[in-house]
Order: structure tokens, then C-alpha cells, then sequence
């Protein structure tokens, strides 16, 4: 028996609530080409937790971004008021919720947002329209496949389509610029971009000094320039890196803004980072990259759709916690040389080599 469409009519008014974290929304944006192919003619919102809504800058599938602040603390009880008025000045006629919080499904139900669609969890189902079952192998499928799922009962498929990010040739000048302000010699240059921090701890990250052992290995070759990103928390650790290293090599820890990071990620030829926002969004410019991986799980969120992955699988990992409280075993294990080796083919692949 056919199951019923769902709503019964064509919604002409949509918001989406994307992940918070700068990786997560990353990998729901297909979700977002996925509406907008299935009602071309709706008006498609994007509400985005601070400052990820930058990501979503020119995304050619949604109509406007709704941008709010955390609430938190008592002095900003009044917080969730303010976002429950603006959903129902809006007049969202579907909402869907790529997050797994109560509070998100409280706010679409208080304001008014009419169908809701969004993952079971809990008293939350309470507040959902349609309260969708998490794949039973979702601890082994990857998460952009999560995500695509739950818009099934709107009757969307899940697609092929991978992450994608948007950057306007403006952007793309600019990120040449500044390149060319640091000593590196754009469209010549081999330019290895680096991510050696990571937002959720210090259990996803490599080792700083060998991140510094590697670059120096690159530079041996005199056509390789090294680009060091990070984020204000991660500066300090960025600083310890570069310091005393040639000029060859460019540190724009905390002197970019997200919007400059993406172009710049997207200037390099190639790409070495931890399991991090900046990888997933170095996988959504389709850049060569290698990902380095210990207490997360590289089958769930790895770079999609491709990417070079070193996971080593000790027998902890994936242990997802934040700080290793042993022996940091599944990050040790990773040497230098094989980085390198990995770095050294993608350099001979890469199109300026």
C-alpha cells in the first residue's frame, strides 16, 4: 500500500534548522539542493546557530538565512522568546530539523511552524508532526546519508549529491591576493594548506611537533609553500608550529574570517588537517585532501564523498571523547614519514606539480 504524501499540500514556506557545529552543516547541505529540486517554487530558510551561517553565503538553494544566538545564562532567558516571535512572523508552512534537540522542536511548535519533521528523540516526538526512527545502521553509515534520509517521508529520495559550498569569483580574487601578500607566488606555487587544530578537543589532533617535522620535510621541495589555518583557539597552537620556520611558510591562524578560509582552503593545491570543520569544508570544494583521524570514526565522518584517510583502529578508537585519558595511542601511531609519503604522491598528482 502506497503511503500517504506528507503534508498533503505542496509546502510554500520552508525553514531548516541546520547543525550548529561548522562540519555537521556541512555535510546536511544536500539536504538543502534536495528541497529546493523538490519544490522549486518554495521559499527555503536557513536557520543557522552564530557565525556558520557563512558558509551558506550564495548557496543558490535557499531564499534567506535566519541567524540566531545561543541562548544561554540566565541573562538570556529572554532569547528563545525573541526566536519563537521571528518563526511566527515568518509563517513556515514545513520545518525541518537537522538537529537532535529539544529545544529546536520546542521552538518550531511554539512558533507556529506547521508541519515538523525531524528525528525521534524522546519527549521531543511529542512536538513533531512526523517523528522519523534513525536508521538502524546509523552508527555505521556516514552522516551525510543521515541526514538525507530524513527528509524521505516528504517523498525525496536520497541523492548522490555531496556536500557542496559556494564561493563567488570575488572571493576566489581575493584569496589570490592575499596569497601573493605573503610571499607565495599563486598559480606557480605548490600551496599545502594545513589544519592542525580542532574544534571539539584535543583527542582529534596530531601531534603539533610532527605537523612541524612534516613541514619541513615539504619544504625540501623548493616549489612547495605551507599555509598554516586556525581558528582564535587555536592560534597559540599554530604560533608553536610556525615558529622559527622559513618564510616559505604563512601562518593565517585567527587573521581570517570564515568566508576568507573557505576561498583560501579552496586556493590550495592540497590539503592536510585533522577530523574538522575546515576538512569537511575542504571535501565540499572537492580539494585533494588527507585527513588524519584517532577518537572519532572516519565511517561516519569522514571526508565525503572522497579523501585520503589515516585511522589507525587501535583497539580504543573511536573512544569520541574529547581529552585522551590514556596513551593517545590512536594518534601516536601515525608517523611522520607516512604522512608525508601520503603528501608527497597527492603533491605529484596535483596539477602545479
Amino acid at each position: 500500500m502506497t503511503e500517504a504524501p506528507w503534508p498533503k499540500e505542496s509546502p510554500k514556506n520552508i525553514i531548516v534548522r541546520m547543525p550548529s557545529w561548522l562540519g555537521d552543516l556541512v555535510m546536511a547541505t544536500p539536504v538543502l539542493r534536495s528541497l529546493r529540486q523538490h519544490f522549486p517554487k518554495a521559499n527555503i530558510t536557513a536557520m543557522c546557530q552564530g557565525a556558520v551561517n557563512q558558509l551558506l553565503t550564495h548557496d543558490p538553494n535557499i531564499n534567506d538565512i535566519y541567524s540566531f544566538k545561543k541562548p544561554s545564562g540566565w541573562i538570556h532567558r529572554a532569547k528563545p522568546l525573541e526566536i519563537i516571535e521571528t518563526l511566527k512572523k515568518g509563517q513556515y508552512d514545513l520545518g525541518v530539523l537537522l538537529t537532535n534537540s529539544y529545544s529546536s522542536a520546542y521552538w518550531f511548535w511554539a512558533g507556529n511552524v506547521e508541519n515538523r519533521l525531524g528525528y525521534t528523540k524522546g519527549l521531543r516526538d511529542l512536538l513533531l508532526n512526523k517523528a522519523v526512527k534513525h536508521p538502524e545502521n546509523a552508527e555505521l553509515e556516514h552522516l551525510v546519508i543521515t541526514y538525507k534520509a530524513l527528509v524521505a517521508p516528504l517523498g525525496i529520495p536520497v541523492s548522490n549529491d555531496p556536500p557542496k559550498l559556494y564561493i563567488s569569483r570575488a572571493e576566489q580574487i581575493h584569496a589570490h591576493h592575499l596569497l601573493k601578500k605573503y610571499g607565495i607566488p599563486y598559480g606557480r606555487a605548490i600551496v599545502v594548506g594545513i589544519n592542525p587544530g580542532a574544534a571539539y578537543g584535543s583527542a582529534k589532533c596530531w601531534l603539533p611537533e610532527r605537523f612541524k617535522e612534516v613541514t619541513k620535510q615539504l619544504l625540501k621541495n623548493p616549489n612547495v609553500y605551507v599555509v598554516y589555518f586556525g581558528d582564535n583557539s587555536g592560534a597559540a597552537l599554530v604560533n608553536d608550529i610556525c615558529q622559527n620556520m622559513p618564510e616559505r611558510v604563512v601562518n593565517l591562524a585567527a587573521k581570517t574570517n570564515l568566508r576568507e578560509l573557505m576561498a583560501l582552503i579552496e586556493s590550495c593545491s592540497i590539503f592536510l588537517t585533522n577530523d574538522s570543520g575546515p576538512m569537511h569544508i575542504a571535501a565540499a570544494l572537492n580539494k585533494p585532501l588527507l585527513a588524519l583521524f584517532g577518537s572519532t570514526s572516519d565511517v561516519k565522518t569522514g571526508p565525503y564523498p572522497k579523501g585520503i584517510v589515516i585511522h589507525k583502529h587501535v583497539e580504543c578508537s573511536p573512544c569520541f571523547k574529547r581529552v585522551c585519558p590514556i596513551d593517545f595511542r590512536c594518534m601516536t601511531s601515525i608517523g611522520v614519514d607516512e604522512v608525508y609519503s601520503e603528501l608527497e604522491k597527492m603533491i605529484k598528482e596535483s596539477d602545479v606539480a
